[in-house]
């Protein structure tokens, strides 16, 4: 049973998990509070109820600069190409975790997401969400609470800085005007996920095995 929990969800032998592609995502950005486009796509999990896709988590490459995670781990904010991809080799953000309504407050989501980031093969796996503030189901899915962020204005530039863009002069994008116009008052929460103790990552095809072969374990 994943972190968290107490009970057996009662169909949880016909939950079972897929590996994930960008056009799945489609069927449940509908259901996202955030813009629909996502960034570069690391890895994916679908979750399953017998036939049908009920829930995704989608895994991209981080943004280049975010302050909570500075100060979590200790770091400057100045990049080099070689430390810029030592992080892409070991950082990725949980950037998109969608459930289908008629699943939301059955218990799934912490045990879900649990389960996926243990499935990505990537050491380290950090999320920026405003979710928190309402529920603690990253708390439960294991992730460490660092802290809250906010813009220190109040334009689309200002917002871009929450999320790894256009902070001082690097030349980043900012965040799309649909994400701005949706969050432009949020502060989201920052968290970090410690997965340096997965199971040994396997090549793709292996992944995508290993995914199907969660289907016992999503409860």
């Amino acid at each position: 049973m994943s972190p968290g929990t107490d009970r057996l969800i009662s169909f949880a032998n016909d939950l079972w998990i897929s590996h994930a592609t960008r056009a799945d995502w489609p069927y449940f950005a509908r259901w996202h509070y955030r813009s629909h486009g996502i960034g570069i796509l690391r890895f994916g999990t679908l979750l399953w109820h017998r036939e049908e896709p009920i829930g995704i988590c989608l895994f991209t490459s981080a943004p280049l600069s975010l302050a909570p995670r500075n100060r979590y781990f200790g770091r400057s904010s100045r990049w080099t190409s070689a430390t810029i991809q030592a992080m892409n080799r070991q950082l990725v953000m949980l950037s998109r975790v969608v459930l289908h309504p008629t699943y939301r407050g059955a218990g799934i989501a912490a045990r879900y997401i649990h389960r996926s980031c243990r499935l990505c093969p990537f050491p380290w796996i950090e999320t920026l969400t405003q979710m928190g503030h309402v529920h603690p189901f990253f708390e439960k899915a294991g992730f460490v609470r660092v802290g809250t962020t906010e813009a220190k204005g109040h334009s689309r530039r200002d917002h871009s800085s929450i999320y790894g863009g256009y902070r001082n002069r690097a030349r980043q994008p900012l965040v799309t005007e649909e994400t701005f116009r949706k969050s432009r008052f949020a502060h989201p929460v920052y968290y970090i996920f410690d997965n340096r103790d997965r199971p040994q990552a396997q090549d793709d095809q292996g992944r995508e095995e290993g995914c199907h072969q969660a289907r016992s374990q999503v409860r």
